[in-house]
């Protein structure tokens, strides 16, 4: 009977999965401040491993949608978001994350999440002529 080599026994283990599933994945951002979130979402109550990134990748597919769906969420909100996240509450929890990172990790961060915020445009046309 031929022997499972150690590498494919350690891989099935489900601390190893967990870990390589609560990596945050976002984009750009350094490995010292992807450490820094792994960190956090192991210490607040708050957080879960992998809700960083969860929240993030909601918000990035919200913003990108067309602008008239953005409208018609405003309007009359949507019944999905309870099976697969409110997108405007993953929002507010990255601002949480970027108020408890320190100062550089949460420039980097900020500076993504502005860019993506820059894709939502002003909240009302009255906000424009304002400024």
């Amino acid at each position: 009977m031929p022997r499972r080599r150690p590498g494919h026994i350690r891989a099935g283990t489900p601390d190893r999965q967990r870990s390589q599933r609560s990596r945050p994945a976002i984009d750009r951002l350094s490995s010292r401040a992807l450490s820094e979130i792994v960190r956090l979402e192991r210490t607040r109550n708050y957080l879960r491993p992998g809700d960083t990134s969860a929240a993030f990748r909601l918000w990035k597919d919200y913003v990108h949608r067309p602008a008239r769906e953005l409208w018609h969420d405003d309007e009359f909100g949507n019944d999905y978001w309870d099976c697969c996240g409110n997108p405007l509450e993953g929002r507010a929890l990255l601002d949480g994350v970027i108020r408890a990172m320190s100062p550089r990790g949460a420039r980097e961060l900020r500076k993504i999440i502005e860019e993506l915020d820059g894709f939502m445009g002003p909240p009302h046309p009255a906000a424009d002529r304002r400024r």
